[in-house]
């Protein structure tokens, strides 16, 4: 199997032999997930997810924001919260650097849900307009929605799968504990969910009672197979293919 093309790991002649001007930027966040998930989930998935996409379409991945927007996770020790004023600005200038040696279609993989969206998406605009680029902002949870799959909540059976797939070492299987997700009026994370939804804002209070109930889980991990697993990161990395194949016909 080809290995994915790194950008850290070219040198400069490398990256000026790069005809296809496209790159991709994993995204994701430090924060708990449960006493059975590190801390450093999110962002490794995004990595696992754009390194597979990389190494099958020959695209160079960029090395990865590990931080993110997660203040509601600060109830629980090892989360770090970073102000989305200044992800939004630390997005802009990779992509305003890489701009300047040939790149103009950037693919931010975002592994931290609907959470990191609203800076990605202010970083995307502006670049797309100062600097007349292509941003396309790739997230699995909405990348996903024709599987069907359980709800979303945070370290549940979705993302405990994933990481039985690309990190089966990081996950403790005897330390998972279910939270049964609570249904509130007109409010539902997920996506893929049919009914009505407000946009999202983080709880601090919501995690602070899934701390005390569940080790910081809202969901069902004791639902996790290396089954489903294997289909999601499958679908998630076909359909990142499947853009980048088609940037590269109309760019």
């Amino acid at each position: 199997m080809k290995k994915a093309k790194k950008l850290e790991e070219l040198t400069w002649e490398d990256v000026e032999r790069e005809e296809e001007g496209i790159i991709i930027i994993p995204v994701g966040s430090v924060e708990q997930h449960g006493r059975h998930l590190p801390l450093g989930t999110d962002s490794m998935v995004a990595i696992a997810i754009a390194e597979e996409a990389s190494a099958r379409t020959g695209v160079p991945v960029a090395p990865p924001l590990w931080y993110g927007w997660s203040p509601h996770h600060m109830v629980l020790p090892g989360t770090v919260n970073i102000r989305p004023e200044v992800l939004e600005e630390l997005l802009y200038d990779i992509i305003a650097s890489l701009s300047e040696h040939g790149f103009k279609h950037f693919v931010v993989v975002n592994g931290h849900r609907v959470v990191n969206i609203p800076w990605i998406q202010l970083a995307a605009y502006r670049a797309k307009e100062d600097l007349n680029v292509n941003v396309y902002i790739f997230d699995p949870a909405f990348a996903s929605k024709e599987l069907k799959l359980g709800r979303m909540g945070h370290a549940e059976e979705i993302e405990t799968s994933q990481m039985m797939v690309i990190r089966p070492d990081l996950v403790r299987k005897d330390k998972i504990v279910d939270s049964l997700v609570k249904e509130e009026f007109l409010y539902h994370v997920d996506p893929s969910d049919p009914r009505d939804t407000l946009c999202y804002l983080p709880s601090r209070e919501r995690m602070e009672e899934l701390a005390k109930e569940s080790g910081g889980v809202n969901g069902t991990p004791s639902k996790s197979s290396l089954e489903l697993g294997r289909k999601y990161h499958e679908h998630v990395v076909s359909r990142l293919v499947e853009l980048i194949e088609h940037i590269k016909g109309v760019r």
